[in-house]
């Protein structure tokens, strides 16, 4: 192979897939796919979507299941409040997500990018099988594209762009549930839009993101814009696990001809592996960032290899040493070591979320105040109380002591009663005997009891008289 055939060889390194060398975008006509592995991945996106625009409606104690409602700094998950009070949690769970990220990634490669990213799911398995539906194959649909604006067009241009604003529309408003709860989602569609028009516009600004996104954007998202694309191809190894051409077994490619022995390579070229791929790349070059992983092309590659009578898995799942070593997939230590460690920090996030006190209290004496001293030989002193409800449900607690001998008294009231999602502020009194008081500042402990169990205990100081 001479410089310029090489050179030729290797264009495809210049630029991504979707912009052709003279900088104009490269539409992309990808053919739908056949095979077991699209049949799997149907399957999971039904169960996706089904999640997706479930999870909004689902209630535990008239809670919802899961809502991120960044505005007012309130998170529901799995029908458990958290609280900017519980930040903790989310920074060991961000911690925990990048370190998941790029285990996850080292050893599976972008396996969630073509069986699990939204983006993948709602394009290749929803609006592009529209699409198909719509306006043809993609020979059909490049030709309606080049051809003039008849009726024909217009039809089926406006057509596919109503069904994919819908859908838009759909997506926009289940996204906006997630934010706000479903309650609040139904009362902006049920009211007039006067008394909504922040949300309302809100809801208008995300349907057309979406429908911009899946209609015109598309696969750029994957192959420019995603930040978690950009960074897995630095934290590949030869081991990583990918979608992969196997190219000791297929070079030299050659067309293949019926009833003549076969010197060549197994690759027909074919390129069924190219006009399958959402993305436009030719798997054949290597491994490339373009590359979602979507398995399109291994259904594609297998259905040809079994037209001609030969073996399948010319494109398939493995590592780069894999190809090399004419090897197939294993497991190494350093991946069953990596999966363990995924599962015990999954683990221990999930411990941390469930034992999560859906009461938090804080006690601090008073700034400022001295002891008082009473009858019967007591002490007293003055304290102030942060308590946070973080269920939606009212009711009473009782402060109690603990590790010494004395009284709580609530100033202005009898007793304590907390109101859902609210932070309660309380002052009272802790009385003691002075024979409980053995140094300047005494450690004590109070009890918060709910329902007479005790939910939490709080360490605070009790400040006497010099000993």
């Amino acid at each position: 192979m001479d410089l310029d055939e090489l050179q030729h060889a290797e264009s495809y390194r210049d630029r991504v897939s979707t912009v052709t060398d003279k900088g104009a975008r490269n539409w992309v006509y990808a053919l739908k796919p056949h095979g077991k592995f699209y049949n799997y991945r149907n399957i999971l996106a039904a169960f996706y979507l089904l999640v997706f625009f479930g999870i909004p409606f689902i209630k535990v104690n008239g809670m919802p299941f899961v809502m991120f409602n960044v505005l007012e700094g309130k998170f529901i998950l799995f029908s458990k409040i958290f609280w900017p009070q519980d930040f903790y949690i989310f920074a060991i769970a961000m911690i925990t997500f990048i370190i998941f990220i790029i285990l996850f990634t080292v050893i599976y490669g972008r396996l969630f990018c073509g069986w699990v990213c939204p983006q993948t799911i709602f394009m290749e398995l929803v609006f592009r099988p529209i699409e198909w539906l719509v306006e043809g194959n993609p020979a059909e649909q490049k030709l309606l594209n080049n051809g003039p604006w008849n009726f024909k067009k217009v039809y089926k241009k406006l057509l596919k762009h109503l069904i994919f604003f819908t859908i838009s529309f759909i997506i926009a408003n289940t996204f906006l549930m997630y934010i706000f709860g479903k309650d609040k989602v139904i009362k902006i569609i049920e009211e007039p839009i006067s008394e909504h028009v922040a949300l309302f516009v809100g809801l208008i600004v995300f349907t057309f993101m979406f429908y911009g996104v899946f209609a015109f954007v598309r696969e750029i998202v994957c192959t420019t814009i995603c930040p978690y694309g950009r960074l897995q191809g630095v934290m590949f190894d030869k081991d990583t696990m990918l979608v992969a051409y196997d190219y000791k077994r297929g070079e030299e490619r050659g067309k293949f001809k019926k009833n003549e022995e076969r010197t060549l390579g197994d690759c027909i070229d074919c390129h069924q592996c190219v006009n399958v791929c959402p993305t436009g790349i030719d798997i054949r070059n290597g491994t490339q960032l373009d590359c979602t992983n979507c398995t399109a092309c291994i259904d594609a590659c297998d259905f040809m290899m079994d037209k001609v009578g030969l073996p399948k898995g010319l494109i398939r799942y493995a590592s780069e040493n894999g190809i090399a070593e004419g090897k197939k997939l294993t497991f190494t230590p350093k991946i069953k070591a990596y999966t363990v460690l995924l599962v015990i920090l999954m683990t221990i996030l999930s411990i941390l979320m469930a034992t999560r006190k859906d009461v938090d209290a804080h006690i601090t004496r008073t700034g400022g105040q001295l002891y008082q001293e009473l009858p019967d030989n007591k002490l007293s002193n003055l304290y102030n109380a942060k308590i946070i409800n973080k269920t939606n449900k009212e009711f009473p607690v009782e402060l109690k002591l603990e590790n010494v001998k004395g009284e709580i008294k609530l100033v202005g009231k009898q007793f304590i009663s907390l109101k859902g999602e609210k932070i309660h502020t309380e002052t009272f009194f802790i009385q003691l005997d002075k024979k409980e008081i053995h140094e300047r500042t005494t450690k004590i402990q109070v009890g918060v009891y709910r329902d007479g169990k005790k939910i939490q205990t709080v360490k605070t100081n009790f400040l006497g008289p010099f000993m």
